[in-house]
């Protein structure tokens, strides 16, 4: 705005010729200088001068905007695709309408809580037609566990959308768009995200999702790449596609043991309170995998986890939300919350994750790997 020129301000066309004369041709050459040198250059009195000076500051001046006005745009912006829903009513009021667009979403949980079948269900919905809420698009599915089951996502589709499943090859021409990748190491897991890196630029591709990231650094047995030493490079990767891409990536995550000379949480879970000095009122803490470089790296962080026979989905990281817990169960038709309003955990409680018999990640792993 600096660089914009005198003459196509609207200026008096007089004024405008004694700018000109003076070699005085763009804003930043005239707020440059005061107004008394200006008079003095120019040869015109202050009244002239003032009024070309706030015309000039007015013109090249960002427009003023209140704090409701950018709340206002905001909330168009999220409209215009700033979410994908998940469905769950509660969820996606807490998360401001569902899984955000341009930045990360992890799920992390013990093997079996429910993860899996949750992507499942984002897939789905992901590859809808927008007639019926979808996406309309293709989604890429990094299936780094083995775990996808193409009969299992069918089943979910049929009970939740059975006016879709139901159509004539409409089954298979929903999770025809659904591309599932199975790499076998760190070095192939690479080699994928380059290939589809071009289709997620182009929005061809409308989810992501990577099942899971730390089944990929226990699995990968490779030496000698200096990227097999480190997520450093994918994270980066990760973040920068989906702030350019502005697709919504989805990865899950699993949980390892505890380390009791742990002394301190990630920044955003708050303070060592109470709870947290008595570990001995839980079965067996365990955290989420992959370390700390890897858990500032995700925007938002929903756990997964069951206490006392009841499983719960908690928003443990979410610049829109409040730290809520939602009681959910798994059934034919996917995941489905028992209480839609949820129910506001204070202190650690919301990042905390109990073991109650479910297979954990190897504790072997090293963090500064990651």
């Amino acid at each position: 705005m600096a660089n914009k020129l005198i003459r196509d301000m609207g200026l008096p066309a007089s004024i405008t010729a004694v700018f000109t004369a003076r070699n005085i041709t763009n804003a930043k050459d005239a707020l440059s200088l005061t107004e008394f040198e200006l008079m003095e250059l120019l040869g015109v009195g202050l009244k002239d001068v003032s009024l070309a000076v706030d015309h000039i500051s007015k013109m090249v001046s960002p427009p003023r905007q209140t704090a409701l006005s950018l709340m206002q745009q905001h909330i168009r912006n999220e409209r215009l695709g700033g979410h994908l829903p998940t469905r769950l009513k509660g969820l996606d009021e807490a998360l401001c309408g569902g899984i955000p667009f341009g930045v990360l979403t992890e799920l992390v949980g013990p093997a079996g809580i429910g993860k899996t079948q949750f992507c499942f269900m984002l897939s789905i919905l992901a590859s809808l037609p927008e007639s019926f809420g979808g996406l309309d698009g293709q989604v890429v599915y990094i299936d780094l566990e083995f775990k996808f089951s193409s009969k299992r996502l069918i089943e979910i589709g049929a009970k939740n959308f059975p006016e879709v499943f139901c159509m004539k090859e409409m089954a298979q021409k929903m999770a025809g768009r659904i591309l599932v990748f199975r790499p076998q190491s760190l070095s192939e897991f690479t080699e994928s995200l380059q290939q589809i890196k071009m289709s997620l630029l182009t929005r061809q591709v409308k989810l992501l999702i990577i099942d899971s990231m730390a089944a990929l650094v226990s699995g990968d047995s490779e030496q000698g790449n200096p990227k097999q030493n480190s997520l450093g490079w994918h994270i980066s990767f990760l973040k920068s596609i989906a702030e350019f891409s502005r697709v919504p990536i989805v990865v899950t995550n699993q949980v390892r043991s505890h380390n009791s000379d742990q002394t301190s949480l990630y920044s955003f879970q708050g303070g060592k309170g109470k709870d947290m000095e008595d570990d001995s009122r839980y079965d067996s803490h365990l955290v989420a995998a992959l370390g700390i470089n890897w858990a500032h790296s995700v925007t938002v962080r929903l756990i997964l986890d069951s206490k006392s026979g009841q499983k719960f989905i908690k928003v443990a990281k979410s610049p829109m939300s409040p730290p809520l817990g939602f009681p959910f169960h798994v059934t034919s038709s996917g995941i489905s919350l028992l209480d839609e309003n949820g129910v506001e955990l204070m202190g650690p409680e919301i990042s905390r994750i109990h073991n109650q018999g479910h297979r954990i990640f190897s504790n072997l792993v090293d963090e500064s790997m990651l």
